[in-house]
């Protein structure tokens, strides 16, 4: 893989398509989805699946606030946003991403680890039969789309506390796709660590910068303080990124990209960032 190196001058702040690697100007692609599934946070959202140290101070009110950012993002962005019915029987339904994953026209339709979250599912289900072709995902196996980072002609999956190595198999069957995976138990989800922001440059976490499925990669480490911005959300130039961030930010535009703050901390309080609230294609 590359590491980049971090210059000390910024990129301008709008109109970005060009930034600098190891001191070269860069191209930074447009690869844009049209819509975006999302779901409202329900009554029932403090009692979300957390180990957060903060998870018994979630304010529902302030997430709702959170969210109604979030659309107005992605419908600003240029993107059809379809928003699902409020589910009010799950605590993490918010979290649409983990329920499914497309892939050049076809989806699976995750089966997920925690039987708390099983049953959020049909709506996304629903929705994308309007679209695209669908298969389930079949016991044992267990699949989460927090999980799978993506690419123009592979994915990477980590096999995970949400994610295990039949999921990932049967994902590979019906995609009919490079596959590569990252294996650590000790994770709920690789997207907390890695995003892929477009033309192969990735924002990663230090722990898992040296992992065989990210040679060829661009790769930028983001500082330990800035962890959970690994988490991001790319639509075209544009990467949505957790508030109160600012040197994963700065590496951000410095390569190339527009970046738009958003206040998560709600959600983080619930072990969720950007990508787990929607499901782009």
């Amino acid at each position: 893989m590359r590491e980049m190196t971090i210059g000390t001058g910024l990129a301008p702040e709008h109109g970005r398509r060009e930034g600098l690697l190891n001191g070269q100007a860069i191209r930074v692609p447009t690869m844009t989805p049209k819509r975006a599934i999302v779901r409202r946070p329900g009554k029932s959202f403090t009692r979300c699946v957390s180990c957060h140290p903060m998870r018994d101070t979630v304010n529902l009110a302030r997430a709702l606030e959170q969210h109604a950012e979030y659309r107005r993002a992605l419908s600003e962005l240029g993107l059809d946003v379809i928003e699902l019915p409020v589910d009010d029987e799950h605590p993490d339904a918010c979290f649409v991403e983990d329920n499914a994953v497309v892939h050049r026209g076809k989806a699976i339709i995750c089966r997920m680890a925690l039987d708390s979250r099983r049953g959020e599912e049909a709506d996304v289900e629903g929705v994308l039969r309007q679209y695209v072709q669908v298969k389930r995902t079949e016991e044992p196996a267990t699949l989460e789309g927090g999980d799978v980072v993506h690419f123009d002609y592979r994915l990477i999956s980590g096999i995970s506390q949400r994610t295990n190595r039949g999921g990932v198999q049967q994902m590979r069957s019906w995609f009919r796709v490079k596959i590569d995976t990252i294996a650590d138990t000790t994770m709920m989800h690789l997207k907390s660590h890695l995003t892929h922001l477009g033309k192969n440059v990735c924002i990663v976490n230090r722990r898992y910068i040296d992992n065989m499925a990210l040679q060829g990669l661009i790769l930028i480490p983001l500082p330990e303080e800035d962890a959970y911005a690994a988490d991001a959300l790319s639509v075209g130039d544009t990467v949505l990124m957790a508030k109160g961030r600012p040197e994963a930010h700065r590496r951000v535009r410095h390569v190339g990209f527009d970046v738009i703050p958003l206040d998560t901390s709600e959600f983080e309080k619930c072990d969720g960032a950007l990508t787990c609230l929607s499901i782009l294609f």
